[in-house]
C-alpha cells in the first residue's frame, strides 16, 4: 500500500495542511507546488488522506505495475 498525490486535485495555492498531520514528516512541498510523499519514510497511516479537503492524497495498492 502506498499514498500518492493526485496533482490535478491539488489547487497548489497554499501550504499543504497534510504536512502538519504527518507523524513521520514524509510530506514535502516546495513553495505552493503540489506536495510529494517520501515513500521510503511514509508509514501509510492515512492521516494525510483525511487532512486534505481536496482529496489529493490517495491510497493505492501498489506503485509497481507488476503487482
Amino acid at each position: 500500500m502506498a499514498i500518492i498525490v493526485k496533482e490535478e486535485r491539488c489547487p497548489q495555492n497554499h501550504l499543504c495542511p497534510a504536512m502538519r498531520v504527518c507523524p513521520v514528516d514524509a510530506i514535502h512541498q516546495a513553495g505552493y507546488s503540489a506536495p510529494t510523499v517520501d515513500l521510503a519514510v511514509c508509514i501509510s497511516c492515512g492521516k494525510c488522506v483525511r487532512a486534505c479537503p481536496m482529496g489529493a492524497f490517495q491510497v493505492v495498492a501498489s506503485l509497481d505495475p507488476a503487482s
